[in-house]
């Protein structure tokens, strides 16, 4: 591993959670999801126009 990468967080007992805790997780989840697929789509976009200006 690396240095700078980030603690991995502690796993979670999900056995000690309700269900409305275990579906505001979810929520959580999905929320942190979309950003990180948003992130993905803005870093593709940008390697793509960097890869369409270096053919040129």
């Amino acid at each position: 591993m690396f240095e700078d990468d980030p603690p991995k967080p502690a796993a979670i007992d999900m056995e000690r959670l309700s269900v409305d805790e275990l579906k505001a997780r979810i929520e959580s989840l999905k929320s942190e999801i979309a950003a990180c697929e948003a992130e993905i789509e803005r870093k593709q976009a940008h390697k793509s126009a960097a890869d369409d200006f270096f053919k040129s």
